[in-house]
Protein backbone atom coordinates (compact mmCIF):
# COMPACT_ATOMS: atom_id res chain seq x y z
CA UNK A 1 0.00 0.00 0.00
CA UNK A 2 1.25 3.34 -0.57
CA UNK A 3 2.50 5.96 2.02
CA UNK A 4 -0.84 7.36 3.44
CA UNK A 5 0.41 11.56 3.00
CA UNK A 6 -2.55 14.19 3.39
CA UNK A 7 -3.81 17.32 4.65
CA UNK A 8 -7.02 18.83 6.69
CA UNK A 9 -9.29 19.79 4.14
CA UNK A 10 -12.73 22.47 5.12
CA UNK A 11 -15.40 20.80 4.49
CA UNK A 12 -17.77 23.75 2.03
CA UNK A 13 -20.69 21.95 -0.15
CA UNK A 14 -20.96 18.93 1.96
CA UNK A 15 -18.22 16.58 3.58
CA UNK A 16 -17.90 14.36 0.93
CA UNK A 17 -16.24 16.96 -0.94
CA UNK A 18 -13.34 16.80 1.28
CA UNK A 19 -12.64 13.37 -0.54
CA UNK A 20 -12.44 14.89 -4.34
CA UNK A 21 -10.48 17.58 -2.82
CA UNK A 22 -7.70 15.50 -1.57
CA UNK A 23 -7.72 13.85 -4.87
CA UNK A 24 -7.25 16.91 -6.77
CA UNK A 25 -3.79 17.81 -5.02
CA UNK A 26 -2.57 14.57 -4.57
CA UNK A 27 -3.68 13.20 -1.14
CA UNK A 28 -4.45 10.08 -0.23
CA UNK A 29 -5.68 10.47 3.31
CA UNK A 30 -7.47 13.48 5.30
CA UNK A 31 -8.62 14.77 7.95
CA UNK A 32 -12.06 17.19 8.39
CA UNK A 33 -14.08 18.70 11.06
CA UNK A 34 -17.53 17.04 11.54
CA UNK A 35 -19.23 20.32 12.30
CA UNK A 36 -18.20 23.72 13.53
CA UNK A 37 -14.76 23.24 15.80
CA UNK A 38 -16.48 26.44 17.76
CA UNK A 39 -19.67 25.27 18.71
CA UNK A 40 -21.15 23.08 21.10
CA UNK A 41 -24.51 21.21 18.87
CA UNK A 42 -23.85 20.23 15.53
CA UNK A 43 -26.27 18.98 13.26
CA UNK A 44 -26.40 15.00 12.33
CA UNK A 45 -24.80 14.29 8.74
CA UNK A 46 -26.81 14.29 6.09
CA UNK A 47 -27.20 10.35 5.12
CA UNK A 48 -26.64 11.09 1.48
CA UNK A 49 -23.50 12.52 2.58
CA UNK A 50 -22.45 10.49 4.42
CA UNK A 51 -23.45 7.60 1.81
CA UNK A 52 -21.54 10.08 -0.83
CA UNK A 53 -18.46 9.74 1.66
CA UNK A 54 -18.33 6.32 2.25
CA UNK A 55 -18.84 5.40 -1.82
CA UNK A 56 -16.02 7.86 -3.47
CA UNK A 57 -13.35 6.44 -0.58
CA UNK A 58 -13.88 3.48 -1.91
CA UNK A 59 -13.69 4.15 -5.66
CA UNK A 60 -11.00 6.62 -5.27
CA UNK A 61 -9.21 4.54 -2.48
CA UNK A 62 -8.98 7.40 -0.22
CA UNK A 63 -8.11 6.87 3.34
CA UNK A 64 -8.22 6.84 6.58
CA UNK A 65 -10.58 9.44 7.42
CA UNK A 66 -9.55 11.15 10.25
CA UNK A 67 -11.74 13.73 12.23
CA UNK A 68 -10.68 16.28 14.68
CA UNK A 69 -12.52 16.95 17.62
CA UNK A 70 -14.60 20.24 17.78
CA UNK A 71 -11.60 22.44 20.24
CA UNK A 72 -14.31 22.98 22.74
CA UNK A 73 -14.45 19.81 24.49
CA UNK A 74 -12.23 19.75 27.37
CA UNK A 75 -13.55 16.11 28.71
CA UNK A 76 -11.19 16.78 32.44
CA UNK A 77 -12.69 20.17 32.87
CA UNK A 78 -12.77 21.09 36.62
CA UNK A 79 -16.20 22.77 36.02
CA UNK A 80 -18.80 20.22 36.24
CA UNK A 81 -21.12 22.19 33.53
CA UNK A 82 -18.02 21.93 30.97
CA UNK A 83 -17.46 18.54 31.48
CA UNK A 84 -21.14 17.88 31.20
CA UNK A 85 -21.25 19.95 27.64
CA UNK A 86 -17.94 18.24 26.88
CA UNK A 87 -19.20 14.72 27.14
CA UNK A 88 -22.16 15.31 25.23
CA UNK A 89 -20.63 17.49 22.39
CA UNK A 90 -17.60 14.34 22.39
CA UNK A 91 -20.40 11.65 22.03
CA UNK A 92 -22.19 13.67 19.13
CA UNK A 93 -18.64 13.51 17.23
CA UNK A 94 -18.23 9.59 17.96
CA UNK A 95 -22.17 9.50 16.17
CA UNK A 96 -20.72 11.84 13.19
CA UNK A 97 -17.43 9.91 12.70
CA UNK A 98 -19.79 6.67 12.77
CA UNK A 99 -21.86 7.69 10.52
CA UNK A 100 -19.26 9.12 8.05
CA UNK A 101 -17.25 5.98 8.33
CA UNK A 102 -14.34 7.26 9.78
CA UNK A 103 -11.41 5.21 11.20
CA UNK A 104 -10.12 8.07 13.37
CA UNK A 105 -11.64 10.88 15.75
CA UNK A 106 -9.12 12.96 17.30
CA UNK A 107 -9.23 14.66 20.58
CA UNK A 108 -7.38 16.34 22.45
CA UNK A 109 -7.42 15.30 26.28
CA UNK A 110 -8.56 18.81 27.70
CA UNK A 111 -7.00 21.26 30.65
CA UNK A 112 -7.05 19.85 34.21
CA UNK A 113 -6.53 23.61 35.90
CA UNK A 114 -7.83 23.74 39.53
CA UNK A 115 -7.17 19.61 39.87
CA UNK A 116 -4.13 17.67 40.04
CA UNK A 117 -2.62 15.82 37.29
CA UNK A 118 -4.01 12.22 38.24
CA UNK A 119 -7.69 13.89 38.87
CA UNK A 120 -7.53 15.56 35.26
CA UNK A 121 -6.61 11.97 33.82
CA UNK A 122 -9.25 10.34 35.63
CA UNK A 123 -12.11 12.42 35.15
CA UNK A 124 -10.81 12.49 31.04
CA UNK A 125 -10.75 9.01 31.20
CA UNK A 126 -14.34 8.66 32.98
CA UNK A 127 -15.85 11.69 30.54
CA UNK A 128 -14.74 9.63 27.31
CA UNK A 129 -16.41 6.45 28.66
CA UNK A 130 -19.83 8.02 29.33
CA UNK A 131 -19.56 9.61 26.38
CA UNK A 132 -19.10 6.35 23.81
CA UNK A 133 -21.74 4.44 26.17
CA UNK A 134 -24.38 2.40 24.06
CA UNK A 135 -22.72 3.40 20.59
CA UNK A 136 -21.96 0.68 18.16
CA UNK A 137 -18.52 1.43 18.29
CA UNK A 138 -17.61 -2.01 18.57
CA UNK A 139 -19.07 -3.63 14.98
CA UNK A 140 -16.48 -0.90 13.04
CA UNK A 141 -12.68 -0.01 12.78
CA UNK A 142 -13.24 3.16 14.55
CA UNK A 143 -10.83 4.26 17.38
CA UNK A 144 -10.16 7.59 18.94
CA UNK A 145 -6.74 8.40 19.42
CA UNK A 146 -5.73 10.51 22.06
CA UNK A 147 -3.69 13.43 20.77
CA UNK A 148 -0.38 15.03 22.70
CA UNK A 149 -0.63 18.50 23.02
CA UNK A 150 1.98 21.38 23.23
CA UNK A 151 2.56 21.25 27.14
CA UNK A 152 0.62 24.06 28.15
CA UNK A 153 0.69 24.28 31.90
CA UNK A 154 -2.41 22.07 32.76
CA UNK A 155 -2.91 20.82 29.31
CA UNK A 156 -3.30 17.43 29.56
CA UNK A 157 -1.02 15.22 26.99
CA UNK A 158 1.90 17.31 26.85
CA UNK A 159 3.95 14.37 27.40
CA UNK A 160 3.43 10.93 26.31
CA UNK A 161 4.28 9.71 29.56
CA UNK A 162 0.38 11.64 30.04
CA UNK A 163 -1.03 9.93 26.57
CA UNK A 164 0.14 6.43 27.58
CA UNK A 165 -1.55 7.01 30.75
CA UNK A 166 -4.63 7.79 29.32
CA UNK A 167 -4.75 5.42 26.79
CA UNK A 168 -4.02 2.83 29.41
CA UNK A 169 -6.76 3.75 31.68
CA UNK A 170 -9.14 3.42 28.24
CA UNK A 171 -8.14 0.53 26.61
CA UNK A 172 -10.24 -1.85 28.76
CA UNK A 173 -13.73 0.20 27.83
CA UNK A 174 -12.83 2.26 24.44
CA UNK A 175 -11.17 1.78 21.02
CA UNK A 176 -8.44 3.90 21.27
CA UNK A 177 -4.69 4.81 19.82
CA UNK A 178 -2.59 7.44 19.62
CA UNK A 179 -2.00 10.76 17.52
CA UNK A 180 1.46 12.44 17.48
CA UNK A 181 1.89 15.96 16.35
CA UNK A 182 5.47 17.02 15.09
CA UNK A 183 4.70 20.61 16.48
CA UNK A 184 3.29 19.64 19.60
CA UNK A 185 6.13 17.13 20.13
CA UNK A 186 8.81 19.69 19.12
CA UNK A 187 7.89 22.76 21.21
CA UNK A 188 6.55 20.30 24.37
CA UNK A 189 10.64 20.13 24.52
CA UNK A 190 11.59 17.00 22.82
CA UNK A 191 14.03 16.72 20.23
CA UNK A 192 12.94 15.64 16.62
CA UNK A 193 15.43 17.85 14.64
CA UNK A 194 19.06 16.45 15.44
CA UNK A 195 19.36 12.74 14.66
CA UNK A 196 20.45 11.94 18.12
CA UNK A 197 17.57 13.71 19.18
CA UNK A 198 15.09 12.02 16.82
CA UNK A 199 16.69 8.36 17.92
CA UNK A 200 16.18 9.06 21.82
CA UNK A 201 12.62 10.58 21.15
CA UNK A 202 11.79 7.51 19.54
CA UNK A 203 12.53 5.65 22.14
CA UNK A 204 10.95 7.81 24.64
CA UNK A 205 7.38 6.90 22.17
CA UNK A 206 8.95 3.26 22.04
CA UNK A 207 8.62 3.04 26.31
CA UNK A 208 5.71 4.72 26.73
CA UNK A 209 2.61 4.82 23.97
CA UNK A 210 4.66 2.06 21.89
CA UNK A 211 4.58 2.45 18.23
CA UNK A 212 1.51 0.14 17.04
CA UNK A 213 -0.70 2.26 18.94
CA UNK A 214 0.52 5.57 17.06
CA UNK A 215 -1.98 5.46 14.33
CA UNK A 216 -2.01 9.25 12.82
CA UNK A 217 1.27 11.60 13.03
CA UNK A 218 0.15 15.05 12.78
CA UNK A 219 2.87 16.33 10.21
CA UNK A 220 3.48 20.24 10.94
CA UNK A 221 6.62 22.51 11.08
CA UNK A 222 6.57 24.38 13.82
CA UNK A 223 7.13 28.78 13.90
CA UNK A 224 8.25 28.42 17.92
CA UNK A 225 11.64 27.03 19.12
CA UNK A 226 11.92 23.80 20.53
CA UNK A 227 10.78 23.81 24.56
CA UNK A 228 8.23 27.19 24.58
CA UNK A 229 5.15 25.20 24.79
CA UNK A 230 4.08 27.67 22.09
CA UNK A 231 1.50 25.99 19.28
CA UNK A 232 2.14 27.91 15.91
CA UNK A 233 2.30 25.79 12.60
CA UNK A 234 4.32 26.51 9.99
CA UNK A 235 4.55 25.35 6.38
CA UNK A 236 6.64 22.20 6.14
CA UNK A 237 10.31 22.80 5.83
CA UNK A 238 9.68 26.64 6.73
CA UNK A 239 9.74 26.26 10.30
CA UNK A 240 12.26 25.41 13.43
CA UNK A 241 12.12 21.93 12.75
CA UNK A 242 12.95 22.19 9.03
CA UNK A 243 12.49 19.07 6.26
CA UNK A 244 14.78 16.35 7.38
CA UNK A 245 12.95 14.92 10.26
CA UNK A 246 9.91 14.79 8.13
CA UNK A 247 11.92 12.76 5.26
CA UNK A 248 12.93 10.37 9.06
CA UNK A 249 9.71 10.52 9.64
CA UNK A 250 8.03 9.17 7.08
CA UNK A 251 10.42 6.71 6.24
CA UNK A 252 10.60 5.25 9.72
CA UNK A 253 9.49 1.47 9.21
CA UNK A 254 7.92 1.48 12.90
CA UNK A 255 5.25 3.68 11.36
CA UNK A 256 4.45 1.74 8.22
CA UNK A 257 0.87 1.82 9.49
CA UNK A 258 0.33 5.66 9.77
CA UNK A 259 -1.46 8.32 7.98
CA UNK A 260 0.67 11.34 8.05
CA UNK A 261 -1.40 14.03 8.00
CA UNK A 262 -0.61 18.13 7.41
CA UNK A 263 -2.31 20.43 9.66
CA UNK A 264 -0.34 23.44 8.02
CA UNK A 265 -1.48 27.44 7.37
CA UNK A 266 -3.54 28.12 4.35
CA UNK A 267 -1.98 31.51 4.04
CA UNK A 268 -2.23 31.15 -0.08
CA UNK A 269 -4.45 29.13 -2.82
CA UNK A 270 -2.58 25.90 -3.39
CA UNK A 271 -0.64 25.76 -0.01
CA UNK A 272 -2.67 22.68 0.82
CA UNK A 273 -1.15 20.94 -2.16
CA UNK A 274 2.52 22.48 -1.79
CA UNK A 275 2.74 20.77 1.65
CA UNK A 276 1.38 17.47 0.68
CA UNK A 277 3.25 17.36 -2.28
CA UNK A 278 6.92 19.06 -0.20
CA UNK A 279 5.71 15.63 2.19
CA UNK A 280 4.94 13.38 -0.70
CA UNK A 281 8.57 14.11 -2.24
CA UNK A 282 10.32 13.03 1.26
CA UNK A 283 9.31 9.10 1.08
CA UNK A 284 12.64 7.24 -0.63
CA UNK A 285 11.30 4.26 -2.84
CA UNK A 286 12.37 1.66 -0.54
CA UNK A 287 9.91 3.11 1.94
Amino acid sequence: MAKRIGVHLGTAGGASKAVERAQEIGANTFQIFSSSPRMWRAPKPDPKQCERMRTLRAELNVGPLVIHTSYLVNVCSQSEETRVKSIAAFRGEVERALALGAEYLVLHPGSWKGLTRDEGLKLAAQSIEKAIDGLPWQETSFSILIENTAGAECSLGGNFEQVAELVARLKAHAPVGVCLDTCHTHVSGYDIVTAEGYAETMNQVAATTGFDAVRVWHCNDAKAARGTKLDRHEHIGQGNIGVEPFRWLLNDSRFNHCAFIAETPVDEPGDEERNVRVLKSLVSAQS
